[in-house]
Formats: structure tokens, sequence, C-alpha cells
């Protein structure tokens, strides 16, 4: 009797299981606006991650610092925000879905709000951290409350109306971002989130209030808490810091690496073993899950680290000005916005894995191409791949998505959301480091194969030198100009092999999207995996 008491009493204390009610779709024009306002708040926060970008030497300059520590405006950002992004599961299961959106966004909001109005530049990167640590749950959120609106026989649908504005919003930030700079002020970059967010954190309330899921009061893993800010803040300090520190040459960088690994090592073993971890990491026994997040992840590091590379070779060793190399990448929404739709509409018809394969097959053609490009090449031949790659990407957000999703329940897909895309993110942050630190290190070498030869003793050398002074240089001034020409070759040439590179990377992942079971092709998103797990 007293060991089935002690039962009772321990049953009692644990929180009872939490109850997922399955709400109808939306339809009419309740259907609209809610498509509207959670593409919104996504494009909002897609659009903060890198309107500042272009901003920095004006804020920079406005409160007095240097362009280095004005960087830690995007750096703080990006630390929270990637912190607070694979929280989501857990903070569902503590506030409920539709509660924690509305609440992000007004935090969001208010955030935005106090870094317009910050008078220097560690209140502006306080309020930053703030910003980027009550945005981690919006986007998956977005993701999770979108699919819940649709049938499930149009998941696919709503996975294009979510990409759409994935899509457009990288694209737009840096343009939009230096046009308010140099035509208003800074400021406005964030002040523009207001109404917007105002806007969709109402819409949303309304429409979605009787949806909300069920609340169940989780006591506070702080351990795993813990161990996530120190690992996830390390790393995304690492390699924020890395290129500018050179690497593993600095002891910052080595410490640094060491605490990420050692926090991320015991994170993994204590999250598997508590009760109530703050991430799922069981969500990875899932088949379909694991294969599709490490696809979309690596895919996207690939795609992110050349989407960086790209406009920094068109502006410093092709004589592009930012806003031009902001119009030559704008292109490759244009195919994306008109693809999509019809992507979303095959998806419950086609094999996820086969329209995943069309993205990777185009990305892998598109790099090929840019690996021929040469320091002659015209703004058509630089454009014709950009134009291309929007088919690529039209096929590449909706069936990965679709493909890690599936065979989860509707309770389980805002942490699955959210965990596939903390690691989409800090895949985004590996490729943009790799791909710039590459670029540097192949150039380093390609400019030393290419003056191997080219001394004061070589007939080209002279020829070159005798022309140049003839022009009026100095001998300083022509040897500077002969430099600066080796430097766009060997510059290139390095991109070249980063590009190429990439295309190989592409190919490769074909094999790991295949790795996933096929899934039911009536259901989309929300189908169930024949054997996902």
């Amino acid at each position: 009797m007293a060991t089935s008491a002690t039962s009772n009493a321990d049953d009692r204390s644990k929180p009872a299981p939490m109850k997922h009610v399955e709400h109808p779709p939306l339809t009419g024009s309740t259907l609209i606006w809610g498509t509207l306002a959670l593409a919104l708040a996504t494009f909002m926060i897609v659009l903060d991650s890198s309107i500042a970008n272009v901003s920095i030497p004006a804020i920079s300059g406005d409160l007095g610092v240097s362009p280095a520590q004005g960087t830690w405006v995007i750096t703080s950002f990006a630390v929270a925000n990637a912190i607070s992004i694979p929280l989501t599961g857990w903070l569902v299961m503590r506030f409920g879905q539709v509660r924690l959106f509305v609440i992000s966004i007004f935090l969001f909001v208010v955030a935005s709000w106090l870094c317009g109005f910050a008078p220097n530049i560690e209140s502006l990167i306080a309020f930053r951290v703030l910003q980027g640590a009550v945005t981690g749950p919006i986007i998956p959120l977005s993701q999770a409350l979108l699919l819940s609106s649709y049938p499930k026989a149009k998941a696919g649908m709503a996975l294009a109306l979510w990409a759409m504005t994935t899509l457009v919003a990288p694209v737009m930030g840096p343009l939009l971002g230096g046009w308010i700079t140099d035509h208003i002020s800074w400021s406005w970059i964030f002040y523009i989130n207001i109404p917007v967010g105002a806007f969709a954190a109402a819409v949303t309330w309304s429409i979605y209030k009787e949806r909300d899921s069920a609340i169940r009061k989780l006591p506070i893993d702080k351990v795993g808490l813990f161990l996530l800010v120190v690992w996830v803040g390390a790393m995304q300090i690492m390699m924020d810091k890395g290129k500018e520190l050179d690497w593993f040459e600095s002891t910052q960088i080595i410490t640094l690496a060491v605490v990420a690994v050692v926090g991320f090592a015991f994170f993994i073993a204590w999250e598997l073993t508590d009760e109530h971890p703050v991430v799922d990491l069981h969500l990875f026994t899932s088949r379909n899950f694991w294969t599709g997040t490490v696809s979309l992840s690596l895919a996207y590091g690939v795609f992110f680290g050349n989407v960086v590379l790209l406009p920094l070779w068109l502006q410093q060793y092709m004589g592009y000005t930012a806003t031009q190399a902001g119009i030559v990448l704008a292109p490759v929404g244009v195919m994306a916005i008109i693809l999509s739709p019809l992507v979303g509409k095959s998806i419950g018809k086609v094999d996820p894995r086969i329209l995943s394969t069309i993205s990777f097959v185009v990305f892998a053609l598109v790099l090929w191409m840019r690996s021929r490009f040469n320091t002659n090449a015209d703004l058509t031949t630089i454009l014709i791949p950009t134009v291309v790659q929007g088919v690529a990407m039209a096929f590449f957000f909706i069936p990965l998505v679709s493909l890690t999703l599936s065979g989860l329940s509707p309770d389980k897909i805002p942490a699955a959301s959210g965990l596939s895309n903390f690691a989409r993110i800090t895949a985004g942050a590996f490729g943009t480091s790799i791909a710039t630190t590459l670029w540097e290190n192949r150039a380093a070498m390609h400019h030393a194969h290419l003056t191997e030869k080219m001394n004061l003793a070589s007939i080209p050398t002279m020829q070159t030198m005798s022309n140049l002074q003839a022009g009026g240089l100095s001998s300083e001034q022509a040897l500077a100009v002969i430099n600066r020409t080796i430097d766009q070759q060997a510059y290139m040439m390095s991109a070249n092999d980063i590009f190429f590179a990439s295309s190989m990377v592409f190919f490769i992942l074909l094999g790991v999207v295949w790795l996933a079971r096929p899934i039911k092709l009536a259901g989309g998103a929300g189908a169930d995996a024949s054997g996902a797990h």
C-alpha cells in the first residue's frame, strides 16, 4: 500500500501530458488575413537580420566608434538569435504557440524602438541582444501556425507562401537598409519594424487566439539552458571574430573553440538524459528529420557562403558599388517567386526528394557557371547564373522543409522547426566564415604563383613597366598598378576555385537527400512518413 501511495503521489507531482487539439483549417478572408500577418512577421524578421549590414559605417560614425566595434551590432543580434531559436519547442509548452508568437512580436517591436533611440554603442548592442533573443521563436512558429491554417493536402502551398517571404527579404534587406541610411537616418532601419510588427501581432491574435496550443508547466532546465548559452555563444563569437583575429593563430579563438566543443559535448549528454530538456534532441531519432535537417543545413551553408562571396568579389575587384552589387543579386528572387507556388502545388503529388534533387542539380550548374567567370565578365554574363539560381531556390526550401517535418505529430512541429532553423542558420554562419577565409587563403596562393616569374629581369614585366611609366606613372605607381592587376586575377581564380568546389558539394548532397524515407504524397508536410523513425 505504501508503495502504491508513493507511486500515486509521484504521478500527481508530474505534469499532465500535453493534449494536442487539432483545429480545423481556416477558410475565406480569415485564411488570407492570417497568411498575410504570418508572412509579414517572417518578412520583418528575415529582413532585420540583413538590413543593418550596409548601415554599419553610418552607425559607427554617428556613435563615434570604429567599424570593427560597429560590427557588434550584427554579432550581438546573431548570437542572441542563435541561442533562442532552439528553445522554441520548450517555450511553446510553457506559453502556447499563439501567445508566444504574439509576445515575441510585441517584444521585438519594443526592442526595435529602443534600438532606434539608442544614444551610444553600448546601449544599441544591449537592445540588439534583446531584439535577437525575442525573435528566435517567430520564424519557427510562423511556419507551424501557417501549416495549421491549411488542409494537409495544401501544406505544400502553405510552405510556398512562407518560402517566398524568406527568399525576398534577404535581397530587400541590404537595398532597403542602404536607401534608408543614405536618405533618412540609420535609426529608421529599426523604426520601420514598429508598424509592421504591430499590425502582424494584432491580426494574428484576433485570428488565432482561440487556436492556441495546450500549456504544460514544465520545470526550467537551468543546466541545459546555461550550457546552450555557453556553447552557442562561444561558437557564434568565434565564427564572427575568426577572420578578424586570424583564426587559430589567436589565443582568443582557440579558447572560444575549446569552450564551444566542451560545452556542446556536455549539452548533448545533459539534454539526452534530462526529463524536461530545453531542446528535444530525440527528434533526431526520426530518419526524415535528421536527413532533411542535414541536407537543408549543409546546402544552405554552401549557398549562403557563395551569396556573401559574390558581392564581395564584385565590389572589391570588379569596381561595383554596393547598390550595383545588390542589383546584380536581386533577380534571384524573380524565378523563385514565379515557381514557388507551382512547387507548393506539386509537393503533395511529387516525391520531395525528386524536387530537392532538381534544386541541388541547378545549384551545382549555377556554381559551375560562376566558376567560369573571368575579370572581363560583363553584367549579362554575371546575371545569367543569378536568374537561373532562382529556379534552384524555388525547389529548395519547400521540399526540404516538407521532408524534415514529415512523420511528426503537429505538437512536435514547433520544436522540430526551431531545431531545424537553428541548424540551418548555424550552417550559414559556418559557410560564410569558411568561404571568405578560403577566398583569401587561395588568393594568397594564386598571387604567389602569379608573381613567381614576375621580376625586373623578365621582358613582359619590363615592357609593362615602360608602358605605364610612359603614361606618366612613377616606378612605384607602376608597380602598384601591376600588383593590383595580379590581386584582381588572384582573387578571381580563388573565387573560381570556391564556386567549383561548392558545385561538387551539391552533387554529393544528393546522396544525403535520398537517405530519407519516401513520404505519403497526399499530405505534404503534414503527412506521415513510411518508416520515418
